[in-house]
């Protein structure tokens, strides 16, 4: 078992707030940070778009990532949200450990 870092972009940071805070409660990721500020340029409709976003960044492990993923694509508004993992490959291993013991248990 290892850790990730889940990178999603959100439209605002009360819906990041919204995503984080299920994700948290339902023990799908340790922690959740929220950077609000972000603007984004994106192809879409075969166009370039921009805009204004929010990214979270959840805390978890590898072995969550299907249900994490599935559970924020049920509470996102956008049609294809962006939700990609990001591989832990060291830090604090009193941090990793604790990712561990606080996901998954209900």
């Amino acid at each position: 078992m290892s850790e990730v870092f889940m990178y999603v972009t959100c439209e605002s940071e009360d819906q990041a707030g919204i995503i984080g805070k299920a994700l948290v409660e339902e023990r799908l990721a340790a922690c959740v940070n929220i950077l609000g500020g972000m603007r984004s340029l994106y192809w879409w409709d075969g166009a370039v778009q921009q805009g204004d976003e929010t990214v979270l960044i959840a805390k978890t492990r590898d072995d969550l990532t299907d249900a994490a993923t599935d559970r924020i694509k049920a509470l996102h508004p956008y049609e294809v949200p962006c939700v990609v993992c990001l591989p832990i490959t060291g830090g604090n291993d009193d941090f990793l450990e604790w990712i561990r013991a606080e996901t998954g248990r209900k």
